[in-house]
């Protein structure tokens, strides 16, 4: 990038919100993936009117821009691979209402989920959408991967809960779409396409959220399987069974271990699968969903259940969960976590394949699962400088997604495409949607600056 350039996009936000020092670089060059890329300078606006000023310069000059957040993201959205701008909006970080009355909240993206979560519960609502890095990911990346987390299972994923947006295209042009009201039917729902659009169609700039109520109360129960198949048809004999619990989580052994060797938490580690259960609602159904619940668990031979008593029990138990990520991602320098979908009726399925396709190429797989709605995270633990071990590690990537696929599954379940899923698109979507899909980013984005290189 010339150096002209660089002092026009300097003056834009001030030289104390933009570097292009090389040690700076280096920390904007990647995300929670594993490829990286330098980008030529990093820029962090504070307005919208920055965000558009930038995107006029980009625009003019033909410059790639990457949006990012806090890059807890998981499947390489927020690399730069082809170098130009990174347009960081964690300093974006403003709630800047949340309206009880008509039960919705507007954000900048670089407010933290759980902060925005914590806000609508002292105000006794809810933001649902809730990743598994919500400590951290921001809201404008949890909206532009359309986010999930554990509560999807009852709540949904970002996207549901979305009413507007403010977006700066790239050609520097200000969108607004949808609004502040809870129906809205005008036109074509462009808040929605560019909720999952991973920044290939604008940068958000602010966003409107629906709250709901929280839950009047809920239960937490654990159970523990000698059998991991008996694991997940638990999962399904409770889906089954009429309940649809707030949150359903799998974790086998491997995970299990890497907690309790990380954490010491007091998780058996001679059972070969765990399951979480949350159910939330009217306390006066909610002993019978727990009890709905515990006869399906042990109809599916679960060795010991545990059913928090307060509130002080609930937070330990949900912690091994919370925790799970983090452990498993010390047992080894690198760390892939897929995101495979199946129909919960195939989720046994799944895991045997997991199982066969890792133990054949000598790979370490652990599985974490947001099993009630079928999204499995296989975890792949590896080191990326063993070229052997990384080439195995690529192959069983390659082998999991067409089985995900013929068991009637979907490439991703939440974490998006990026550059991790991109070479396997045409696996899932037709030549028809691919066309649509490009038509779509041609008309946003003429001159594909707009975090090139990643599914469009």
């Amino acid at each position: 990038m010339l150096d002209e350039i660089k002092k026009e996009l300097v003056q834009i936000v001030g030289p104390d919100r933009a570097t292009d020092l090389p040690e700076h670089l280096v920390t904007y060059s990647y995300d929670a993936y594993t490829e990286e890329q330098r980008p030529d300078i990093v820029l962090f606006p504070i307005t919208t009117q920055e965000v558009s000023a930038i995107m006029k310069v980009a625009h003019r000059e033909a410059i790639s821009v990457t949006p990012r957040g806090a890059g807890t993201n998981l499947a390489g959205e927020s690399v730069p691979i082809r170098g130009g701008i990174v347009v960081c909006l964690t300093k974006m970080d403003r709630i800047l209402s949340i309206d009880a009355e008509s039960l919705t909240a507007t954000v900048e993206p670089g407010v933290i989920n759980l902060d925005l979560q914590r806000e609508a519960e002292k105000r006794g609502m809810m933001y649902p959408p809730d990743p598994a890095s919500w400590a951290v990911a921001t809201m404008g990346g949890t909206v532009a991967t359309n986010a999930g987390g554990p509560r999807t299972l009852k709540y949904g994923v970002t996207k549901d809960y979305l009413l507007g947006l403010t977006v700066a295209l790239a050609d520097g042009s200000i969108l607004r779409t949808g609004g502040r009201t809870l129906k809205n039917v005008t036109g074509y729902n462009l808040t929605t396409l560019i909720c999952g659009s991973e920044g290939t169609l604008g940068i958000i700039t602010e966003i409107v959220v629906r709250l709901i109520p929280k839950s009047p109360a809920s239960r937490t129960m654990r159970a523990d399987f000698k059998r991991l198949e008996d694991c997940s048809d638990a999962v399904a004999a409770i889906m089954a069974g009429g309940s649809v619990p707030a949150a359903l989580e799998l974790m086998d052994r491997f995970v299990v271990k890497a907690v309790e060797k990380s954490f010491n938490l007091g998780l058996p580690t001679d059972v070969e699968g765990i399951l979480l259960i949350q159910l939330d609602g009217a306390p006066e159904t909610l002993d019978r969903e727990v009890r709905q619940v515990e006869n399906a668990l042990i109809d599916k031979n679960a060795k010991n259940i545990i059913i928090a008593k307060d509130s002080a029990e609930t937070e330990r138990l949900w912690l091994a969960r919370r925790a799970a990520g983090p452990a498993v991602m010390r047992m080894r320098p690198n760390i892939i976590t897929e995101d495979v979908t199946v129909p919960v009726s195939q989720l046994t399925a799944m895991i045997r394949k997991v199982t066969e396709i890792g133990e054949r190429h000598g790979i370490q797989v652990g599985i974490l699962a947001h099993a009630g709605d079928g999204n499995l995270h296989p975890c792949i633990v590896f080191d990326k400088r063993d070229e052997d071990e990384y080439k195995r590690v690529q192959t069983v990537c390659e082998e999991l997604i067409p089985e995900a696929l013929a068991l009637g599954g979907t490439l991703s379940g939440e974490h998006g495409i990026g550059i991790a899923k991109a070479p396997f698109l045409r696996l899932e979507m037709d030549p028809v949607a691919l066309q649509i899909t490009q038509g779509i980013k041609n008309c946003f984005d003429p001159k594909g600056i707009l975090n090139p290189g990643k599914f469009v």
